[in-house]
């Protein structure tokens, strides 16, 4: 496996690692802090987490040419409810959803990097991206909206769990738990 593969690996295996530690954490809590209006872009700690799922299933069925984007965008545009309001079905999901990357990632040879697949966008337009611009957008969507649902937890009872020590020697002991 090239070191660029291998880095795609690594943040698709670091993303289902901080996916299980934050979900896990939400799971403590009581169903109507889950959602409870807050300030964000999503306006609730479930809405959030089920719009990071639901552009991972848009982003994997892109990047594999599923064909499933048209549908997808259609029935989980904003302002549709939720797919998923049972955190433990959420949290089953989207550890689905992250082993289907962590596998499409491991199945990548070095110049699929830079193949291009079609993404379809507003108005039906399609936009050829290379399938590591378009992981690398992924990897930092999930970054950046479980940041936002790590600052709503701070609000809450449930202490936000720690996200940041995934790939070095010195954090494996703290990737342990």
């Amino acid at each position: 496996m090239s070191l660029a593969v291998r880095q795609m690996v690594l943040q698709a295996e670091n993303n289902r690692w901080a996916n299980r530690r934050l979900l896990a954490a939400c799971a403590a809590l009581p169903a109507e802090e889950m959602t409870k209006k807050r300030p964000s872009f999503f306006g609730t700690i479930l809405a959030a987490l089920n719009h990071i799922l639901i552009v991972d299933w848009y982003y994997i069925d892109a990047l594999k040419q599923a064909g499933r984007a048209a549908e997808i965008r259609e029935n989980y545009r904003d302002g549709a409810p939720d797919p998923l309001e049972n955190i433990a079905a959420l949290a089953d999901a989207q550890d689905k959803s992250d082993g289907d990357l962590i596998a499409f990632c491991e199945s990548l040879e070095e110049l699929d990097l830079a193949r291009q697949v079609d993404t379809l966008r507003e108005g039906g337009v399609i936009w050829k991206e290379r399938i590591g611009d378009l992981l690398l957008h992924l990897f930092q969507h999930q970054i950046h909206h479980r940041g936002q649902v790590h600052d709503m937890l701070s609000a809450t009872a449930v202490a936000p769990p720690q996200l940041d020590e995934f790939y070095l020697a010195m954090d494996r002991a703290a990737r342990v738990e």
